[in-house]
């Protein structure tokens, strides 16, 4: 049931999966304000979340350099806490992106149940570029209908990869210990997956 939610999944859950789970928030705020709807309401749409398999920086802030590229491209990180994998937060998710290929066997061998909702970040990316949105639901901007919309989407893309490989480029790099380029570059990378799915969400 609503709102629609999204799982995002790297390791230490400091930088990569945090960036995705805030930018994704970025852009369906972005796709509320643009159908005038108040963009505060974004949590009645969406809940965007993360965890890491590793689990060892369980209750860390977000590392310093993933912080400033969600601030620097309109985000917030109030409220952020790093934390584990549980099965219940795959149980609870319509989608699950992982950084990895690695990340995502580790969910499906947690919750082998979630495979079919399961990928890795720039997979769904090549897969929501396939195809038609005329084929999901109705796309209005109200908690029922995004929903609905989501679920179809995820079912889509899943249809979408049978038969096909995961490509080298579908992980993202790790850029924990390495400088603020590094950073941009794998923040652009999660922005050219989650904006397609707000856009494919709220078009």
């Amino acid at each position: 049931m609503p709102p629609f939610t999204v799982l995002h999944v790297c390791m230490g859950n400091i930088c990569r999966s945090p960036m995705a789970e805030r930018l994704l928030v970025v852009a369906v705020r972005e796709r509320l304000t643009r159908r005038d709807v108040d963009p505060a309401r974004v949590d009645e749409v969406l809940h965007s979340h993360s965890a890491g398999t590793g689990g060892w920086h369980a209750g860390e802030e977000m590392n310093p350099p993933a912080a400033r590229q969600v601030v620097n491209r309109g985000g917030s990180t109030a409220g952020f806490a790093a934390r584990k994998l549980r099965s219940d937060h795959i149980d609870a998710a319509d989608l699950v992106l992982t950084a990895t290929a690695d990340q995502q066997e580790y969910v499906v061998a947690l919750r082998p149940d979630a495979a079919s909702r399961t990928f890795v970040l720039g997979e769904f990316g090549r897969m929501l570029a396939t195809l038609d949105p005329a084929t999901l639901p109705a796309a209005e901007a109200t908690p029922e209908a995004v929903h609905a919309r989501g679920v179809a989407l995820v079912e889509a893309a899943h249809a979408a990869r049978q038969g096909s490989a995961l490509l080298p480029g579908d992980d993202l790099d790790d850029p924990w210990g390495r400088g603020d380029q590094c950073f941009t570059r794998v923040a652009d990378e999660i922005e050219e997956t989650v904006q397609p799915l707000a856009a494919a969400l709220l078009p």
